[in-house]
């Protein structure tokens, strides 16, 4: 046990890690050592952001709790404490049935534990964070909470109503990120398409990302997590003109048999989801479109799912996730379907979606073999480097595997010829 030293462990999407870097840039600024995610904790103090999603994510963020309880009671540890969306979902359960952890926090009154360890809490630093990240990109969080009522979601249950924040914050933000040598942003929220409505009144997003593009060091800004309904299409012009919006864009669909959107209160048709879509790739040449299905949500049926696989087949995105419908407490879901499509039925649809992606991926890998790409080089591996296009997310999407007999920068832009093509990763040279 280090005197003095704090792990923190994130688990969950991006905007937990946000929160986790503010915490951490916190924690610094009061003198403690701090490592993020370290294999082997040894801090006299572990603070766990938890993750309450879906029932996976539950169930992971328990077991870490319970791990850590654990050493707790060996004397590795002296203190533990628990914040995020899990402890903000279930704040007097936890108490009650892991009494062992010294406190719980929900997700926005971490800065609590601050005090809590006898510190100062630095408002200088508000907007303060300690990168986790490789230091040539970083997370950009516009927005919290999410105002959509979908059937399934208990998002808007833990964060409550969406709550923007100014440009002028996230352009004053996204400066220190680049004079700290950040080139690119992955600009994330629960719903990028409503940002700006509660603040302005009306859409904001294409605003926003042109003021960020005029940021200085900034070369790339790619975007995470927007609804379909209502989309904002002025986006779309936005990142066809202005080479430092990335032409990629994650968007959700989840389902698209009109039945399945009506119960799932989408609030979008199956005849608009594919205008939209059309629209994507009209607007955006060459766009790379993510998304993600639900199977096994209550009342889809085969002929339902039979439909989304026609969709899939159909549209070729060249990302794109599944998940098994998970029946969460509290939701509309929950409290007004059965959970009447058996899990292991839900789970085969699944694979079965996942493995007509797998096809779709590979052909799209394969169609760039041949072609030079910009790529961001992210870290050096045994005998080549691993960077990513704009069509690339970091961890969630493929990589490129770069072999070059100079060695190359970290953070660097090169160009890369792609010789060939494997199911999940490209391969190439530097030009």
């Amino acid at each position: 046990m280090i005197k003095k030293k704090v792990d923190v462990i994130t688990l969950g999407c991006s905007k937990n890690l946000v929160d986790s870097e503010l915490l951490i840039k916190q924690f610094q600024s009061n003198g403690y050592l701090v490592e993020h995610d370290s294999p082997n904790p040894q801090g006299e103090v572990v603070v766990i952001n938890t993750c309450g999603f879906i029932g996976d994510a539950k169930e992971e963020s328990i077991n870490t709790i319970l791990s850590f309880v654990e050493a707790r009671k060996r004397g590795d540890i002296n203190k533990l404490y628990v914040m995020g969306c899990l402890s903000e979902r279930y704040f007097d359960q936890l108490g009650q049935e892991i009494p062992e952890v010294d406190k719980f926090y929900g997700k926005f009154n971490w800065k609590e534990l601050i005090a809590e360890m006898g510190m100062d809490y630095r408002a200088d630093l508000k907007n303060e964070r300690s990168l986790t990240t490789p230091g040539h990109y970083a997370y950009l969080k516009i927005s919290e909470g999410c105002n959509r009522a979908c059937s399934y979601c208990a998002i808007p249950l833990i964060t409550g109503k969406h709550q923007s924040r100014t440009i002028e914050s996230l352009v004053d933000e996204a400066q220190r990120l680049a004079s700290r040598g950040v080139k690119e942003l992955q600009v994330i929220a629960q719903d990028l398409s409503y940002y700006g409505l509660d603040l302005y009144k009306k859409q904001m997003l294409a605003p926003l990302i042109t003021e960020l593009s005029k940021v200085e060091g900034i070369e790339w800004i790619r975007l995470h997590y927007a609804y379909p309904a209502r989309f904002p299409v002025e986006v779309l012009e936005v990142m066809a003109s202005n080479p430092k919006i990335c032409n990629y864009l994650d968007i959700a669909l989840q389902h698209i048999s009109d039945p399945m959107l009506k119960a799932m209160r989408r609030n979008v048709t199956k005849s608009e989801t594919i205008e939209l879509v059309q629209k994507m790739r009209a607007l955006v040449p060459g766009i790379h479109l993510r998304t993600t299905m639900i199977t096994g949500h209550p009342g889809e049926t085969e002929a339902d799912f039979e439909e989304l696989m026609a969709f899939v087949e159909a549209m070729k995105f060249e990302r794109l996730g599944v998940f098994p419908y998970s029946h969460e407490e509290d939701t509309y879901a929950y409290k007004t379907y059965k959970d009447d499509v058996p899990d292991d039925i839900k789970q085969e649809r699944a694979n079965t979606l996942m493995e007509l992606q797998n096809g779709i991926s590979r052909a799209h890998h394969h169609g760039k073999i041949g072609s030079t790409l910009r790529v961001i080089i992210d870290r050096e591996e045994s005998g080549y480097y691993v960077g990513r296009t704009e069509f690339d997310s970091p961890e969630v999407d493929p990589e490129v595997l770069v072999s070059t007999s100079k060695p190359l920068k970290i953070g660097h832009f090169y160009h890369v010829e792609i010789t060939s093509a494997e199911d999940y990763d490209l391969m190439g040279e530097v030009k």
